[in-house]
């Protein structure tokens, strides 16, 4: 099924592109078929599927802690709240708390879940423990190598790693239609790259991932 996804302004992460106003991309089930102005790939496709999202839409991004993030914290559950709180565990409380692989687990699904309502599509770093890779790899987060430890300290927001990185630096890839480009993004409640980068990653309203809708906000 095509789908079409536009919104106020699309950003392709492609320097030699300028921003496009009312800007869309043309989703072809798991891949991009175009990305262009809204009204040039509905007239192409008139059949398509119609998704409007108001903001900024953009390449989905890169989280750089995944181990920090994933494996070496846990994301207390809802219903432990009153217990341990809602942010999550590290360092000593984590020791403590010493939790079975089964926990881990289900800390490592909603650790995701938590990154792609961040617009997270990827995380780099190694990961090891085979429960906190089968959540990941069931989101649809791919695993990307790093070579240096990222700066500052661990954050779901991909544009506060390192003290602070542009929209440009954070993304995975670029939008592009080439021949089986994955269609993964993300779209944020922010009219501009230079709004996103000072409200940051957690006002995104919805991640895709490989054409699925994997977030939405509203």
């Amino acid at each position: 099924m095509l789908t079409i996804h536009t919104a106020d302004l699309l950003v392709t992460g492609d320097p030699r592109h300028p921003p496009v106003p009312g800007g869309a991309v043309l989703v072809d089930g798991r891949t991009i078929a175009a990305v262009g102005p809204y009204e040039e790939l509905a007239e192409a496709s008139p059949t398509a599927r119609v998704r409007r999202w108001p903001g900024l839409l953009t390449p989905g991004l890169l989280n750089p802690y995944g181990p920090e993030l994933l494996e070496h914290a846990y994301h207390p559950d809802p219903r432990e709240a009153d217990e341990l709180g809602t942010e999550p565990l590290t360092g000593e409380a984590l020791a403590a708390l010493a939790p079975t692989d089964t926990r881990r687990g289900a800390s490592a699904r909603r650790g995701v879940q938590r990154m792609l309502a961040h617009g997270t599509v990827a995380v780099a770093g190694d990961l090891w423990r085979p429960a906190v890779l089968d959540a990941v790899r069931r989101a649809g987060l791919t695993v990307e190598q790093r070579f240096t430890d990222p700066a500052g300290p661990p954050s779901l927001d991909p544009l506060a790693a390192d003290g602070g990185r542009s929209l440009r630096e954070a993304i995975l890839t670029p939008l592009a239609p080439v021949p089986g480009a994955a269609a993964t993004f993300a779209v944020f409640d922010a009219p501009d790259e230079a709004a996103l980068t000072t409200r940051g990653a957690s006002c995104c309203t919805a991640t895709v991932i490989d054409g699925r809708l994997l977030y939405r906000s509203r």
